[in-house]
């Protein structure tokens, strides 16, 4: 969803990224420097700094969510483009993210989409283990009854459209400027690539 169903522009994930940051400072007791060195080594080395907090440092995962999602949304603005795009396009749509549930619906409903997805599964519903581990992959289509041969997975991120592909999903790759949404890209391999998903999608709909 994040840098997907709306514009990497909107530097939406620069807010969570510091908030991020403080909460590991304080709950590790460490200055902010110190603090963003073991924020930005779990979440390469754990698929997310959380997973790193939880594996670690025995972190509770709950208060660390609702702390690091308390944002301000007011950037994020309704996209016709991408409503009319959705509306046109059959199959049943699914948000996947390693973020919580209860942020991914107000991001929806501020882009005005949310009416489109039957579901939403977070990372709670993966039991904290987070893109590109292969298991909530697998608990993703479960839980959705989907044929992943009959799917498409869409991210921002390189590596995350490994194990889709690996199930047999077609994958996209909305590519952005920022370095961490290119990591092992050379592997990611996506069938498809765009910087402009609502348009993307809108092409695809008129097919």
């Amino acid at each position: 969803m994040d840098n997907t169903l709306y514009p990497v522009s909107a530097n939406l994930f620069d807010q969570i990224d510091k908030r991020m940051c403080a909460y590991i400072a304080s709950f590790l007791e460490l200055n902010h420097a110190e603090a963003y060195k073991v924020q930005k080594s779990y979440f390469r080395e754990h698929g997310t700094s959380l997973k790193g907090m939880m594996d670690n440092h025995q972190m509770d995962p709950v208060p660390y969510l609702e702390y690091v999602h308390e944002v301000d949304l007011s950037v994020i603005k309704k996209d016709d483009q991408m409503e009319t795009a959705l509306d046109s396009l059959q199959g049943r749509k699914v948000v996947f993210t390693n973020a919580a549930a209860s942020y991914a619906e107000k991001v929806l409903e501020r882009l005005g989409i949310a009416h489109h997805f039957e579901g939403i599964f977070d990372i709670t519903d993966a039991y904290f283990v987070p893109k590109p581990d292969p298991r909530p992959y697998q608990h993703l289509v479960t839980r959705f009854g989907m044929d992943p041969k009959k799917a498409v997975m869409v991210e921002d991120i390189a590596r995350n459209l490994c194990p889709a592909a690996d199930m047999g999903m077609k994958t996209v790759w909305v590519i952005t400027d920022r370095p961490w949404s290119h990591t092992d890209a050379e592997h990611a391999e996506p069938d498809f690539t765009t910087n402009d998903l609502a348009g993307w999608l809108t092409e695809v709909a008129e097919l």
